[in-house]
């Protein structure tokens, strides 16, 4: 007679088991997923930020800039002001390649909200020029936060 209540809790015992399993399962999967989505993204700010820089100082494209300019950055940057910082751009011509940038993504949260800095050492005929950009993706894509650009010293 004891010997089922015995099998009775030795079962209860192996189904508890199986539920430790599987949440410790779907915890590792599910960190496993954000540490992956991390990484991604990390990746995606870098190519975008050099990619911004590239269609910027380079390409000259304007339509590239406008484009993925956040709403606060719209309203800091003007269309006048986007088209003068491109001609400024042209008329400095090609920065000597490849441009030197320093990167650093950072999260608002560990796995949420990234942002990522540049600095670009543009080295131009005139002298050594700074862009800088902070960029972020709050929803859909990535977007220009701020941007600075400190020109080549006139002598």
């Amino acid at each position: 007679m004891k010997h089922p209540k015995l099998n009775c809790q030795s079962n209860r015992s192996g189904q508890g088991l199986v539920l430790v399993i599987i949440v410790l399962a779907l915890i590792g999967g599910g960190f496993w997923w954000l540490s992956s989505n991390k990484r991604a993204a990390d990746k995606d700010a870098r190519a975008f930020g050099r990619q911004m820089i590239q269609r910027i100082t380079v390409n000259h494209d304007l339509a590239f800039f406008s484009t993925y300019l956040s709403p606060q950055a719209r309203l800091d940057i003007p269309p006048m002001q986007q088209q003068q910082l491109i001609s400024q751009f042209q008329e400095l011509g090609q920065p000597t390649q490849p441009i030197q940038i320093d990167e650093n993504v950072t999260w608002q949260s560990n796995f949420f909200e990234p942002r990522a800095f540049f600095t670009a050492h543009l080295n131009y005929a005139m002298g050594p020029a700074t862009l800088q950009l902070t960029i972020d993706h709050p929803v859909s894509r990535w977007q220009i936060v701020s941007m600075t650009f400190t020109p080549p010293k006139m002598h």
